[in-house]
């Protein structure tokens, strides 16, 4: 499929999505948002596809909906509306059911909606100039659906901070990094994609399908209690028995080579 605002590339077992409306810093309008949605359900169809990354073009990596764009486009704003007042949005690969790993490599600001792809991200790298703000207060709109999910994982407070300074105060990469927003702060950021390709050729070298049922167990532990996620998880793992990737791995391991795992 042929993509106005996204770029959707494929390099080797990685699937790369790409934010492409750097004149405007990624700034969502009503094709993107349509678009989204068929971007990650193409990437998740692929069975050539271990791992996703998810960046942006240009300065900026995401800067939430192109407010002004989507005044002009009624029909858009009131889907989008109805979307938002429904817990049914589309923008993420959590949001769109993708249980392939997705890395999100933050090459610059992330602002407002731009949050939603760092929460609902399974791994966050970030260029050293990166910078995170949530500026829905400054503008007299309330912070919900993001910070909401990254308080789930990241602690309240410094979420808190976030969304309660508005535009007036940024998070720095290197800040990111101290309160596990990020993993890994990539210095100079010029090396930002080949540090997330390396990454995801890491996580393609293991079986899909225990990376998937991975993938729901942790998330599954998000929406839950203790006892409710362990049991959750064991139907995950039990799940997996008898899987052909379980006996290709320890055979693989005993013979001293890469596994060949059943996509």
């Amino acid at each position: 499929m042929t993509y106005e605002t996204l770029k959707v590339e494929r390099r080797g077992l990685v699937g790369w999505l790409v934010f492409n409306r750097p004149h405007v810093a990624n700034a969502m309008d009503a094709t993107m948002l349509a678009e989204l949605e068929e971007a990650w359900r193409e990437l998740d169809a692929d069975p050539s596809v271990r791992v996703i990354v998810n960046t942006g073009e240009g300065d900026a990596f995401q800067t939430g909906l192109d407010v002004q764009q989507l005044s002009r486009d009624k029909d858009a704003l009131r889907e989008q509306s109805r979307r938002t007042k429904q817990a049914k949005l589309r923008l993420t690969a959590w949001q769109n059911d993708v249980w392939k790993p997705v890395i999100a490599a933050v090459n610059g600001v992330c602002a407002g909606g731009g949050l939603h792809f760092v929460a609902d991200a399974d791994i966050v790298i970030v260029a050293s100039n990166a910078s995170f703000l949530d500026p829905h207060v400054s503008i007299g709109q309330v912070s919900a659906y993001e910070t909401i999910a990254l308080a789930r994982k990241v602690p309240m407070e410094a979420i808190m901070r976030l969304a309660l300074t508005g535009r007036h105060e940024r998070i720095s990469a290197r800040r990111a990094y101290e309160l596990g927003i990020t993993s890994q702060v990539v210095d100079p950021p010029e090396g930002l994609r080949d540090a997330a390709q390396a990454l995801a050729e890491t996580i393609a070298r293991n079986s899909p399908a225990a990376l998937r049922a991975t993938k729901k167990a942790l998330w599954g532990a998000l929406e839950t209690g203790l006892t409710d996620a362990c049991r959750n998880g064991a139907k995950e793992l039990i799940g997996m028995w008898g899987h052909p990737d379980q006996q290709e791995g320890p055979r693989a391991f005993a013979e001293r080579r890469d596994p060949s795992w059943l996509d």
